[in-house]
């Protein structure tokens, strides 16, 4: 089997393609710009393109499927050149259904908490020595990849993103799983450059539950509104089971899990991601797991990469970096923060990345997002708004879409920097929120300038 992928270098794209070739195909890729850590990883595995760019004469007719990666545009010339010759092309979604039809797939979806209850499920079926595929947004601790597709594994768990499959397939990408088991986890409107309305956005996720495998089963989180919006007006033939924020304590800075068989240390805090526990509980009772054993498993797993992971700590102080963008997100993580260390100040500082989060109309949706932060602090990389072709916020704007006059506006890294040093650490802890990079940032060497280190 030959596969070839156009813009290999996307995230799940290499992962895919290094999953493949470990299954014994033949691979071959390309892309106009592949950047850390998938350089690194296709070069490992000898899947680097020789040479950088598109090349239609690489596309030949003894290619067995053409995998399509969300980068590469209607009129990429390896493209142009795949449809010519009629060869099958997929996107990388539609190319994974294909390689686990005959599983049971998980489909994990959700505005928010979809990386964590992905991998929390991925943790205990791995604590319990259960065989299974998945596909995974992040790296994991315990997984070499993000994405593992063998032929024996029974079972697949697959982060289920609403985003577009390709430039040629304009339907999300979690319709084309077809889930025999899915979750909802929220919703909140995000994609606002496909969904352009919160109600276009809100039809993905009707459309996902209808997408359920007959007799299938939809997880759902019932502390969500819209969520139980769908779910009350679905009619379809599936079993659905609903869950919400489970009791737990807090003791010197641990959470504990509040069960019938008593108190379960975590690794993990907050209401957003106790309720991901219970989503992920729930999807592991129907797989036929215990919940002695889920209890047992879930002690250990400490959360999903830039998932409120922790950076450094010193003298009380604690440093965390988490990949909040999206409003709800950033609310999220922020009262997490605060009800773990509530006798401490909390310094969050958001950097607005993602092409919704620049867009002025969209920017309404962060109101109150940061009232429980101490100080405020929103980053806007000057870069993006060249990269974007838009218009510069001005930090009146900003004020008054988080509805916080006192917001430090940055957008310059070098200021932002400057900003960090000068803080005194007494009582403070600090946590970085972006999808981005902070305009390339080094979040430990910042960390301990923090701590005038």
């Amino acid at each position: 089997m030959r596969v070839h992928f156009i813009a290999i270098g996307g995230s799940v794209m290499n992962n895919l393609a290094i999953a493949l070739a470990n299954k014994g195909y033949l691979v071959s890729g390309s892309d106009d710009f592949i950047y850390e850590p998938s350089r690194t990883n296709l070069t490992k595995n000898g899947l680097m393109p020789e040479q950088l760019g598109w090349h239609p004469e690489r596309i030949t007719e003894d290619i067995n499927a053409v995998v399509l990666g969300m980068h590469a545009k209607a009129d990429n010339p390896e493209l142009v050149r795949a449809q010519e010759l009629g060869l099958q092309i997929y996107s990388y979604p539609a190319y994974i259904y294909e390689q686990a039809k005959d599983k049971t797939r998980v489909v994990v979806g959700g505005s928010h908490g979809k990386t964590t209850i992905t991998s929390m499920i991925m943790h205990v079926l791995k604590e319990l020595g259960r065989s299974f595929d998945y596909v995974v947004g992040a790296k994991l601790e315990g997984f070499e990849t993000m994405v593992k597709i063998t032929k024996d594994a029974p079972l697949i768990i697959i982060e289920g993103d609403e985003y577009l499959a390709s430039a040629i397939d304009r339907r999300p990408k979690f319709l084309l799983y077809h889930a025999n088991i899915a979750l909802i986890s929220g919703i909140a409107w995000d994609h606002i450059n496909v969904f352009p309305t919160y109600q276009e956005y809100v039809e993905q996720f009707k459309l996902f539950i209808e997408s359920i495998e007959e007799k299938g089963t939809l997880v759902y989180n019932k502390d969500d509104k819209e969520v139980q919006n769908l779910v009350s007006n679905n009619n379809s033939n599936i079993n659905k089971h609903g869950y919400k924020l489970p009791e737990f304590t807090i003791n010197k800075g641990v959470s504990y899990l509040k069960t019938s068989k008593g108190e379960i240390a975590l690794q993990i805090f907050g209401k957003h991601n106790l309720s991901n526990l219970a989503g992920a509980f729930t999807v592991c009772e129907w797989l036929g797991i215990s919940r002695e054993d889920f209890y047992q498993a879930i002690g250990s797993f400490k959360g999903a990469a830039r998932r409120l992971e922790y950076v450094a700590d010193y003298a009380g102080s604690v440093v965390y970096k988490d990949f909040a963008h999206s409003p709800s997100k950033v609310r999220a993580s922020i009262d997490a923060v605060k009800e773990q260390y509530p006798n401490s100040k909390l310094v969050a500082i958001i950097e607005l990345h993602t092409f919704s989060s620049l867009n002025e109309e969209f920017l309404q949706e962060y109101f109150d997002t940061m009232k429980q932060a101490d100080e405020a602090v929103v980053f806007i990389d000057q870069n993006s708004f060249r990269q974007k072709n838009i218009k510069p916020i001005e930090a009146l704007t900003i004020k008054k879409a988080f509805n916080r006059d006192d917001i430090i506006y940055f957008n310059d890294a070098q200021n932002l920097e400057g900003y960090i040093s000068q803080l005194d650490p007494q009582g403070k802890n600090v946590l970085f929120m972006s999808s981005g990079n902070f305009g390339g940032i080094n979040l430990v060497n910042l960390s301990d300038k923090f701590f005038n280190f």
